[in-house]
């Protein structure tokens, strides 16, 4: 069980539910950081009173300090300050909930430090899957997955055999437009593509799920956490988002996580396993649950999960490629640039003009090539 910990994006969706079990279960944080939003962190800070705190740039940081100054808290900014608090050295776990290939170095520099890993950042694995695992391993450390779906997984296997499970199935909530065609989505705007259903989560996560990039992502993901390969991943739609996800074993038994769709108990279970303790998650009532329903995921309206898959059958530096196009694309959606519909056709242009022979991709080549991708697509818009 996690005892200190450092919570990277603490402002963001999954940083505040963080703080949320960290106050129930009286986790002491060591280090905070986030973008732009000083007022909550400087909230945050005096609550939990941290060794140190970090934004994104000077001016927020020369803000911060001054609103700090009658305490002991450093402040640092920028990139070298996220690698500060993920490496802070009285801290054993660091909570990356960070949005994007951002969170991909700090990951790293976690890891080589010792520091256990609740990871939220699905984009760490998607672009550096072989390289962050690799070290897990030498390292002898842990890393536990926060994402909901992933999380269940990860619970679902907990006393299953070794070589025992047959499939994955990941479940979906179909995003905000589930059942429409693309003659629908021609002309959706930005504040319809942003309702989902079911979860409160940031801006780019939520556009990722309306499109069903989110999933393309986790199965990629999934694929390194459990050492699947595509063709054991399944992705089944479940518009109640009740159950998290399922294993299918060799048996032919499933085994399927439920709950209320509420972050804070994959965040509980990354930072207090193997322990199942009080969560201030509501418990899930059978007796409100009138029906569930599944469904086969429409690949041709929503194409990313289909891109997804193709990425990752090719291994190497595609799936960073898929990830860069993608967050570029989301950019320019919510920046109303492009339309809904071109951001699943700017992820798989990028996917398929690619061509490259590595294999066994370094930081270096990830870093590089994520870079490339989006200079490509932004030379364009």
């Amino acid at each position: 069980m996690a005892a200190k910990i450092s919570v990277l994006g603490s402002t963001g969706s999954i940083g505040t539910q963080t703080l949320d079990v960290a106050r129930m279960h009286g986790l002491k944080v060591t280090a905070l950081t986030a973008n732009h939003n000083i007022e909550l962190l400087e909230k945050q800070a005096r609550e939990f009173h941290p060794i140190m705190v970090s934004v994104s740039d000077l001016g927020a940081a020369a803000q911060l300090k001054i609103a700090l100054s009658d305490t002991d808290i450093d402040v640092f900014c920028g990139e070298e300050g996220i690698i500060r608090a993920a490496v802070e050295e009285t801290s054993d776990t660091v909570v990356n909930a960070i949005v994007g290939v951002a969170g991909l170095l700090p990951t790293v520099a976690a890891v080589r430090a010792g520091k256990n890993i609740a990871l939220a950042n699905k984009e760490t694995l998607v672009a550096g899957g072989s390289i962050v695992m690799r070290e897990v391993k030498e390292k002898g450390i842990k890393l536990y997955p926060v994402d909901s779906e992933h999380s269940a997984i990860f619970q679902c296997l907990q006393g299953c055999p070794p070589d025992s499970l047959d499939k994955i199935i990941l479940t979906a909530s179909g995003g905000t437009f589930f059942g429409k065609t693309r003659k629908d989505l021609e002309n959706v705007s930005v504040n319809q593509a942003l309702k989902h259903p079911n979860w409160s989560m940031g801006a780019k996560i939520t556009i990722d799920s309306s499109t069903m990039m989110n999933k393309g992502l986790e199965v990629i993901e999934a694929s390194w956490l459990f050492g699947c390969s595509d063709d054991q991943i399944e992705v089944l739609i479940h518009r109640e988002s009740i159950i998290h996800s399922m294993i299918r074993l060799k048996d032919n038994a499933v085994i399927a996580q439920l709950g209320v769709p509420d972050m804070r108990i994959p965040i509980q279970y990354a930072l207090t396993y193997p322990n199942r303790l009080p969560s201030p998650a509501a418990a899930l009532d059978f007796s409100e649950i009138t029906s569930m329903s599944f469904y086969k995921p429409d690949t041709e309206t929503f194409s990313c999960l289909s891109i997804c898959r193709d990425a990752l059958r090719r291994g190497g530096l595609y799936p960073t490629v898929a990830n860069a196009a993608n967050e570029v694309a989301v950019e320019l959606f919510l920046n109303e640039k492009i339309r809904f519909l071109d951001i699943a056709d700017i992820v798989g242009n990028a996917v398929a003009s690619f061509d490259t022979d590595i294999k066994d991709p370094c930081l270096e080549d990830i870093l590089e090539t994520d870079k490339e991708t989006r200079l490509k697509i932004r030379q364009n818009f």
